[in-house]
């Protein structure tokens, strides 16, 4: 089945016209990095539905769209499916056993369609994989959308007085919305989320009139109706105490539904490697895939800054566990030459430095595979964030009165800041909720009052985390940092980042923690197998411990760490971000003259405002490629020729 599928489909409230055929043939242009082996559409009197195809797995037969229905009507169903389902195999065999069902090809697709034909929406929650999908049935003319469980695979809606459309890629979204009867306007709300979180918060998107169909979720909907959308995975940490005497039994748990996931991910017609970060998530990835590929390949990228690289690590374990390693190196003129051409690939701006390092890195690994694996969701799955260990240290604030905590915060704010213990007891007089709202955090209120110009102060982070919190209710405070992760950080930066960076270069992108069989054991790992005072993620580590090579198990994780602070104040970055504050046309948007005075207190070195400033130059040149129309990124040509 065709793994990575950039979609795009309209479903018309009256009849598709030959006119609106071409649009979305035409609009595919925008998403042909996301399957450059195969683009076309297919419509009814009712729906198109339109798909650009990269072929992993049954190459030759399992083309797009996929039609299956039962004996009496095989064409009943039409398919356009942006992913993969790794336990199609077991689900093929099920669906055969129990009803008898009939598979024309050797692909994934089928079995998604069998499965709903025969239990309805609850087949989606056995689906084990990542995926977006449209379903439409003839016969009784509606569709249904769905996307998986974490969020991995995107999928963007539209929906105005001609029809609803949807998109794997928002810049194909956008041809179509004067088709649809829509404006493409901003929305400052989303703007101002952007701002705070450095991300744009499901379902939100900056244009006020496209969504995204968040993760765990499927619509329905029919010719003239609005969709109507249900959340089918809905996760919560079930946790269950390690008995005494359990705890060896429960780590080889770990490990084995871990191996079991890598296995599943393995599975593909083409050549499979390994990204290789230097921590233990993606290594642990890395050594469990080696076991089924002996000629594994792994990548990484760094930056020649010292504390900026872990080549040098990443290095030793690829020769550790015996995989051919590659480095990208990546320079400051590489970073900024890169930027538009990243940031036309996001949809919305996303402040992670980090993408351009992935960016590189995915480019260096599609010159030799079409998949490769990674270590995303470990850390929110199994408790990796420094951050989750700070319920240990403002332990002691839970005995004391909400009136007393209410004090300590008034008297941490005539502390100057600084000083030693401010932040503690600032924070320490707050509630989680108050407090946490994911590992985003750049701009308080004073500081977003001076660069926007419409600041509203009641857009706050609650906007987003408030129904999340709810959710959580008298769960201890790391799984609810977790909790609120999955659904912030998670699927607003990580997964994002991971699917375009990846996707830009026609290569597709596999996480095996986010798993639902992972996630079954993860969510069940108690509060001290998380966080204790010296570690994270320490039944993780313990799991891993024959897996993983000695250096890397207790080393902290950095990631694709950024020399960011230090360009910005340099001559490598800062005349680049003046320009492109001066060039920008966000004046009725932002102030520029507060942030060109942001910029020159950095250069100064008497603030950092690195993630505050990258965050609205990230903005602007999305505004100037988006909006103005002034940047004008090149867009390489997928890896391999579209076929018409």
């Amino acid at each position: 089945m065709p793994a990575v599928c950039g979609l795009l489909g309209f479903l018309t409230a009256d009849v598709a016209t030959e006119d609106i055929v071409t649009q979305v043939y035409d609009a595919l242009q925008c998403g042909r990095h996301r399957g450059p082996d195969e683009r076309g559409t297919w419509h009814d009197d009712h729906v198109i539905l339109g798909f650009n195809r990269l072929s992993i797995i049954d190459i030759e037969h399992s083309h797009q769209p996929l039609f299956w229905g039962p004996p009496e009507n095989p064409q009943r169903y039409a398919l356009a499916f942006n992913g993969e389902i790794y336990n199609y195999l077991e689900l093929r065999e099920q669906l055969t056993e129990e009803f008898g069902a009939r598979f024309r090809t050797e692909g994934d697709g089928e079995s998604i369609v069998a499965a709903y034909h025969h239990w309805g929406t609850a087949a989606f929650s056995r689906l084990r994989g990542m995926f977006a999908f449209a379903i439409w049935d003839s016969e009784t003319k509606r569709m249904v959308l769905a996307r998986d469980r974490f969020g991995i695979k995107p999928l963007f809606l539209a929906t105005g007085p001609n029809g609803t459309a949807y998109a794997s890629e928002k810049k194909s979204l956008l041809e179509l919305l004067p088709a649809l009867g829509l404006s493409d306007e901003l929305d400052a709300r989303a703007l101002e989320h952007y701002t705070v979180l450095q991300y744009v918060p499901e379902p939100e998107s900056l244009h006020a009139n496209v969504r995204r169909l968040e993760s765990g979720t499927y619509a329905t909907l029919a010719p003239g109706e609005e969709p109507s959308a249900q959340r089918y995975f809905d996760p919560s940490f079930r946790i269950r105490p390690f008995a005494a005497g359990s705890e060896e039994r429960r780590y080889r748990e770990i490990a084995a539904v871990l191996e079991d996931s890598v296995a599943k991910h393995m599975r593909a017609d083409v050549t499979v490697g390994s990204f290789l970060s230097g921590g233990i998530d993606s290594t642990a990835v890395a050594a469990l895939a080696i076991r089924h590929n002996p000629n594994l390949l792994t990548f990484t990228s760094a930056f020649e800054r010292e504390g900026y690289s872990e080549a040098d690590v990443a290095a030793e374990t690829a020769a550790a566990i015996g995989a051919k390693h590659y480095i990208r190196m990546v320079s400051p003129e590489d970073f900024a030459n890169a930027i538009p051409e990243i940031v036309w690939y996001l949809d919305d701006p996303v402040a992670d430095p980090a993408l351009v390092p992935l960016y590189f890195v995915a480019k260096e690994a599609r010159k030799h595979v079409k998949v490769v694996l990674s270590g995303e969701g470990a850390d929110e799955l199994f408790g990796g964030y420094t951050i989750y260990r700070e319920p240990l240290s403002l332990k002691p604030f839970e005995y004391l009165p909400r009136g007393v905590r209410k004090l300590a915060g008034k008297l941490s704010d005539r502390i100057p800041d600084g000083t030693r213990g401010k932040s503690l007891l600032h924070r320490g007089s707050l509630t989680l909720e108050e407090r946490y709202y994911g590992n985003a955090r750049s701009f308080n209120d004073a500081q977003l009052r001076s660069v926007l110009r419409d600041f509203r102060p009641e857009w706050t982070h609650q906007d987003v985390t408030a129904p999340i919190y709810e959710r959580s209710r008298g769960w201890d405070p790391v799984a609810r940092m977790q909790h609120l992760d999955l659904f912030t950080w998670l699927r607003g930066d990580i997964l994002v980042k991971a699917d375009k960076m990846t996707m830009a270069n026609s290569l597709e992108l596999r996480v095996p923690f986010l798993d639902p069989e992972v996630f079954a054991i993860a969510e069940q790992v108690p509060f001290e197998q998380k966080i204790t005072k010296d570690t994270t993620k320490y039944a993780l580590r313990r799991a891993l411990e024959t897996i993983v090579p000695p250096h890397v198990l207790h080393r902290p994780k950095l990631g694709f760490p950024v020399p960011l602070r230090h360009w910005l104040r340099g001559p490598e970055l800062y005349d680049w971000a003046a320009a492109q504050i001066a060039e920008s046309q966000t004046d009725h948007l932002l102030n520029k003259s507060a942030i060109k005075t942001m910029l020159d207190q950095h250069r100064a070195g008497t603030a950092d405002h690195s993630r505050r400033i990258w965050t609205l130059l990230v903005f602007m040149i999305w505004h100037g490629i988006f909006v103005e129309n002034r940047i004008k990124p090149e867009i390489q040509e997928p890896a391999y020729p579209v076929r018409l």
